[in-house]
């Protein structure tokens, strides 16, 4: 393991760097830190939905990506049809970004990375 900050290389069990004094915490530990328990956490992307849903939410691409197919092809329609499917992406958006989305199976869409 290296440090984040200096590029030192570190013990595996050490969670401060004895060089430059930085924090180093897995990715896990960062996460149980905002009080999501990491069962509940979707494997979906945080950063992928809501560039999606900024970008192409209208057509619920974004609904698409994190399951919820029913939903998106609503949003289609809507947008389609009544042209008002870009105020649901906002919404949806405006979720995803405060870390509340959810996706298909109920899981937490708050993991913000690209795998």
């Amino acid at each position: 393991m290296f440090c984040k900050n200096c590029g030192k290389e570190l013990s595996s069990e050490i969670n401060y760097c004895p060089y430059c004094g930085t924090p180093q915490f897995e990715s896990s530990r960062i996460r149980n830190i905002n009080n999501v328990d990491n069962k509940n956490v979707s494997k979906r992307s945080r950063t992928i939905a809501a560039c999606l849903a900024f970008f192409l939410g209208a057509f619920g691409i974004h609904r698409f990506y994190l399951g919820k197919n029913k939903t998106g092809i609503l949003q289609i329609i809507l947008t389609c049809c009544l042209g008002v499917g870009a105020i649901w992406a906002l919404i949806d958006f405006a979720i995803i970004l405060c870390g509340t989305f959810r996706d298909n199976e109920g899981l937490l869409v708050s993991n913000w990375d690209i795998v």
